[in-house]
């Protein structure tokens, strides 16, 4: 799962709204794209492929081995693991020599830094890159990261972010994580699931179930002390669901294309698209809110969305 390199859920500052930022990479932190398409063309020439930029924006945010795959059908004779190898040595050699900042974005890091809010990076690039990045951002900016390379779904499925939720101490339910294809251990309550607004039962109560087994006449006896463990059960599950939608809530993620975005707000997290560094259009898609640049954003503007959310929240119930 995600690397805690780091982890520092000290560093929190409990009296802010702000919990964390949870930052996509490429078009989000840095502009690389352009980097991704020349290594990307590059390929396809070399190998009797067609590619172009166009095509090449219409894949970004996707994992690189569905990038390699649209590759094939366009003609690349490579097999898609020798696609994505040329693609990431290709653009980490580029980024090694010089990391493309989207202009901005460091001054926003280290906005964070001084507010004491921890930033995780949430990227579908393998973990050699991701951890470039990292060793190059403002210093003390990310506690953590999650990458291609862990054990889980990928974007647009939340997983990723979940994953970057337990970084900074946020404790994922069970049945959310296992809903969503999250390595998970021992066994978790029933019957809930993730959304701003309440939570809903779903028909049948495992612990109903398991009571009524041990009745061998088959029929429902309840001394009243069982009923109230079911009803505590119940009301446990559901406070802790409601915790963890506002322990999201205080989460800005950042994301830039629509499986990103996709993905961050399927998570729960207060999702701002970042529309000045991508050429698809994102307007349709889930997020909170969407910024153009990084002018003017601080770690008390990114707090100030974080507190809009949970009162629209509050708003729904």
């Amino acid at each position: 799962m995600a690397s805690q390199l780091q982890q520092q859920n000290d560093n929190i500052n409990n009296d802010r709204v702000l919990k964390a930022v949870l930052w996509d990479m490429d078009g989000t932190l840095i502009d690389s794209e352009p980097y991704w398409h020349e290594v990307e063309m590059g390929i396809a020439r070399e190998h009797g492929g067609f590619w172009s930029e166009d095509i090449g924006w219409t894949c970004s945010g996707k994992p690189v081995p569905q990038v390699a795959q649209r590759m094939i059908d366009e003609g690349t004779q490579l097999s898609v693991d020798e696609i994505g190898r040329l693609m990431i040595e290709g653009v980490a050699q580029k980024e090694a020599e010089r990391m493309p900042w989207i202009p901005g974005v460091e001054d926003v890091l280290r906005s964070l830094v001084a507010a004491g809010i921890p930033s995780v990076l949430v990227t579908a690039s393998p973990r050699r890159m991701a951890e470039n990045l990292v060793r190059q951002a403002p210093e003390g900016a990310f506690v953590g990261y999650v990458c291609s390379d862990d054990d889980l779904p990928k974007k647009p499925n939340p997983a990723p972010y979940l994953a970057a939720a337990e970084v900074i101490g946020i404790n994922v339910p069970q049945e959310i994580a296992v809903a969503n294809g999250m390595p998970v251990s021992g066994s978790g309550r029933p019957g809930l699931q993730l959304g701003d607004g309440e939570p809903s039962q779903q028909s049948g109560d495992s612990e109903s179930s398991r009571q009524n087994s041990g009745n061998q006449s088959g029929q429902q006896v309840s001394d009243g002390k069982s009923d109230k463990k079911v009803s505590d059960d119940k009301i446990d599950g559901i406070s802790e669901h409601a915790d963890f939608c506002r322990d999201m809530a205080r989460c800005v993620a950042i994301e830039d294309s629509m499986t990103g975005i996709q993905s961050a707000a399927a998570s729960g997290a207060t999702t701002i698209a970042q529309t000045g560094f991508i050429k698809t259009d994102t307007s349709a898609g889930p997020q909170f809110a969407s910024i153009n640049g990084y002018d003017g954003l601080t770690a008390e503007v990114l707090e100030r969305y974080a507190e809009q959310r949970l009162a629209a929240m509050s708003q729904m119930k």
